[in-house]
């Protein structure tokens, strides 16, 4: 790794000043409990360090230490990579972690925020709303941070409606391989800005984003019907009716929805952005698989965030475990057809699941999505209607745990179209060997040439980010 790691420490050290709380190191007491926070405790790394910044100018003078030292980088907002890639992912790298990033301010003229990098969901939630209520298009889960939703996708239950998180970045400040302070937007540097739209891991440290905003909806209707089984075979005609639902091209756009398969039945959830009446008459209620057990509840802005968290935090922590997870999207013509569901809901039926914890997630997606190019961004599943994902989570996470996903995940590639492929970085899965082009596909090749003039050293860098051509 080139020079020691005195040296690394002696140059950061020097960053910081004598700041308190600005680094940490192995050899800190409890250093993997208060300054890695890994999130999936499956996958162990060890940064050489990890700094927690206050400027972007602390950030540029972190970045040329580690480069004076060969050392990799990677930064880390709310910690909520799968595979612990905001810690670097390996052991060995320097670990930015932008929690002190929090600044916030609204240009009520042109009604575009400014927003740190390290800001939260729900903070961010929070501070737009007390902001003359505004809104942008994120995920539920509060403590995720921007930093690394708004350039991976960020996809929620207002992305059909409104699009993708990082679709209303205009603006970003980011500090590049060279440790300057740059601006990348649609004017200036542009490059580099499509990059960091769906791929700034490999690219740079953004410290602040600029967003445009719309008022936040004044009424949300808040749907969920749940469903008991004799088995997972029956589930069958509830899904078949849900994703001939979700892949009508004339859906709604105001309508969100998600289908949770879990050991003891099934839940559609969602969101429908407008009045109940306008619900009711947009027919979508009537299309929904009858149940006797629904609910349905209509919020206002903050109130409907409140409730998807809940919704989200049965099946989705924000704490620390060990879990492991699989993911595949799909396009309206690879989804699975319909013949094949009572088999593969059948093959869940025959497996020896014992005591497993697991969850199985469709997420419905499109809409104002694919309203930007496949190439417009480096995001790349403009194209995408749905997106599945497997959750299994184990104390210990045994290898019966881990096969019980890989093999509900492989009956689902057998079921699906042939060449059916590609998967959403935010559900990032270390197993993939082809991870850059499952998660850039098309846009990977252009991804590539940025790299190697942003960065050629590939400083930014976890085990699957962008790689500078050969």
């Amino acid at each position: 790794m080139g020079n020691s790691p005195s040296a690394l420490q002696q140059c950061i050290d020097a960053v910081g000043n004598g700041r308190s709380g600005f680094a940490g190191y192995p050899s800190n007491p409890l250093y993997q409990i208060q300054w890695v926070k890994p999130y999936n405790l499956d996958i162990l790394v060890t940064p050489a360090v990890v700094v927690r910044p206050q400027t972007a100018a602390d950030v540029s003078g972190v970045i040329k230490c580690a480069t004076a030292n060969n050392v990799k980088v990677q930064a880390k907002s709310g910690g909520h990579s799968y595979a612990n890639y905001g810690v670097g992912g390996e052991d060995g790298a320097v670990a930015i972690d932008m929690v002190n990033f929090q600044q916030f301010s609204m240009d009520k003229l042109t009604w575009q925020a400014t927003i740190g990098a390290g800001t939260r969901l729900g903070e961010v939630t929070k501070k737009l709303h007390d902001a003359d209520g505004r809104a942008i298009a994120h995920g539920v889960c509060p403590g995720v941070g921007i930093g690394g939703h708004a350039t991976i996708g960020g996809l929620g239950p207002m992305s059909r409606m409104w699009g993708s998180c990082l679709d209303h970045v205009i603006e970003a400040e980011v500090v590049t391989a060279d440790g300057k302070i740059q601006r990348a937007s649609s004017t200036e540097n542009t490059d580099l800005f499509w990059a960091l739209k769906g791929a700034a891991a490999g690219f740079g440290v953004i410290t602040e984003f600029v967003v445009r905003t719309h008022p936040e909806p004044p009424t949300i209707v808040q749907y969920s019907y749940t469903f008991t089984f004799g088995s997972q075979a029956d589930m069958a005609p509830a899904y078949a009716a849900w994703q001939d639902l979700i892949a009508d091209p004339k859906l709604d756009r105001r309508f969100g929805s998600m289908f949770i398969m879990y050991p003891l039945g099934a839940i559609i959830t969602g969101t429908f952005y407008g009045t109940n009446a306008e619900y009711e008459a947009s027919g979508i209620p009537a299309r929904l698989p009858p149940t006797a057990n629904k609910s349905v509840a209509v919020n206002d802005w903050l109130g409907s965030i409140v409730h998807d968290a809940e919704n989200e935090g049965l099946y989705l922590s924000d704490m620390s475990t060990p879990f492991y997870s699989k993911s595949l999207a799909f396009t309206k013509d690879n989804l699975i057809p319909s013949k094949s569901f009572s088999k593969l809901f059948q093959w869940v039926d025959q497996q020896d699941k014992g005591t497993l914890l697991w969850f199985i997630i469709f997420d419905a997606s499109g809409g104002a999505v694919a309203d930007t190019p496949i190439n417009g961004t480096a995001y790349a599943h403009r194209d995408k209607i749905l997106y599945y994902q497997s959750y299994t989570i184990g104390l210990p996470l045994s290898s019966k745990t881990k096969d019980f996903v890989t093999n509900f995940h492989n009956q689902i590639l057998a079921a699906a179209p042939p060449n059916t492929k590609g998967t959403y970085a935010g559900y990032v899965d270390p197993a993939l060997k082809d991870g850059q082009q499952q998660y850039w596909g098309s846009n990977l090749p252009r991804l590539q040439t940025i790299k190697s003039k942003w960065d050629p050293r590939d400083v930014f860098h976890n085990p699957q980010s962008v790689r500078p051509t050969a």
